[in-house]
């Protein structure tokens, strides 16, 4: 397992080689690896605040982490599309993983639109793909589904989500999972194309799968516990009555490592 950067902060295997989205991107000759791993794109949305990542590590490190605990044989490389930092073609990545962020998909900003449009080429192109909380809701609105803030405010600590629709990737199956939560936003409408995975009363459209090459999961797997306490407390003022609840929470277990697990078979397109 190894990874590469594309644009990210204190990387020392950088290659900054922001692209376009319509495969005429700048790339280096050795950008990628010719290893034969599957090779995984995670399209960073978001960084982990600099004073807290020599602990935590940025986004795509707790990917990784989490990740690849259930691959056996994958190659990650990260593209910080903040930075407007793609690769050079769709089809550069066996796959992609669109990681969380602060911002709201519907937020005025060139770099959401960019990505919109890229995960468009990516369903046009086939390549399967996974979206966490904020990439989960970002697939949602490029396919024409809509995304608000969610009517019961925020979501924090563990949450459960029932499933509603077992994949045949869904190893082993469960019949409810648990996943850390923070969002404040989530997926109002679903694409028409969509099937619906698991759900909750508080977060209905919680998990889709879109032409079984989409995926979509609002919970984030790849958070530890001591992160969401970290964030619990960063917006203690903001989350109001949701914050001893959900900091209470994180006694309980998570399934986080069965969704990893689901994640990769997913990628994989285990059947």
């Amino acid at each position: 397992m190894s990874a590469r950067a594309c644009g990210s902060p204190g990387s020392t295997n950088v290659t900054s080689t922001p692209g376009s989205l319509d495969g005429t991107s700048r790339s280096s000759d050795d950008h990628y690896s010719t290893s034969g791993l599957m090779r995984i794109g995670i399209l960073q949305a978001d960084h982990v605040d600099e004073e807290n990542r020599d602990r935590f590590g940025d986004y795509p490190e707790m990917f990784v982490d989490t990740l690849g605990r259930a691959a056996d044989a994958a190659e990650f490389e990260f593209f910080d599309v903040q930075k407007r930092c793609y690769p050079a073609r769709v089809d550069d990545c066996d796959g992609y993983l669109i990681t969380g962020s602060r911002a709201s998909v519907y937020d005025d900003e060139p770099w959401i639109d960019e990505l919109g449009e890229f995960v468009r080429n990516i369903d046009r192109a086939g390549v399967r793909t996974v979206g966490i909380c904020f990439g989960h809701q970002l697939i949602a609105q490029a396919l024409g589904g809509q995304v608000g803030p969610a009517p019961s405010g925020w979501g924090v600590g563990v949450h459960s989500w029932n499933v509603v629709h077992t994949e045949p990737w869904m190893r082993p199956s469960l019949g409810e999972f648990k996943l850390l939560a923070s969002h404040r936003d989530q997926v109002d409408m679903l694409p028409d194309a969509a099937r619906l995975v698991a759900s909750s009363p508080f977060c209905p459209n919680a998990a889709f799968v879109i032409d079984d090459r989409l995926l979509g999961v609002q919970g984030h797997p790849e958070f530890t516990k001591d992160y969401a306490a970290l964030l619990l407390h960063r917006r203690r003022e903001q989350l109001g009555p949701a914050f001893a609840p959900g900091l209470h929470s994180l006694d309980q277990t998570t399934d986080a490592c069965t969704v990893a697990a689901w994640i990769m078979g997913f990628l994989r397109g285990e059947d």
